[in-house]
């Protein structure tokens, strides 16, 4: 019989299936036990949330946040604002 855990779902909380996986190759495991280090987790968090991000939400577009930490951080710099503007006028005899 297979151990059944339960976990938090916001105001829920749901039966969780263990899993047993077989033949991992030996890359794969270096790079989820790589990533569970990085980030502090232990392999079976790091796998957790591997499948949890690439499973929930099938079939609607991905969001990426890989450049989040650069929003706002933009310093005004009027240069590279009139190089912009240039680039933004039409040339209309171009388009005759």
């Amino acid at each position: 019989m297979q151990a059944m855990h339960s976990y938090d779902v916001g105001m829920k909380t749901r039966k969780a299936r263990q899993y047993t996986i077989r033949a991992v190759p030996a890359d794969i495991d270096r790079a989820l036990r790589q990533k569970a280090r990085a980030a502090g987790k232990s392999l079976n968090e790091a796998v957790l949330e591997i499948l949890a991000k690439e499973t929930r939400g099938a079939g609607e577009p991905k969001l990426y946040h890989d450049l989040d930490h650069l929003a706002g951080t933009m310093n005004p710099d009027p240069e590279f604002d009139k190089f912009i503007e240039e680039q933004r006028q039409i040339d209309w005899e171009l388009w005759r």
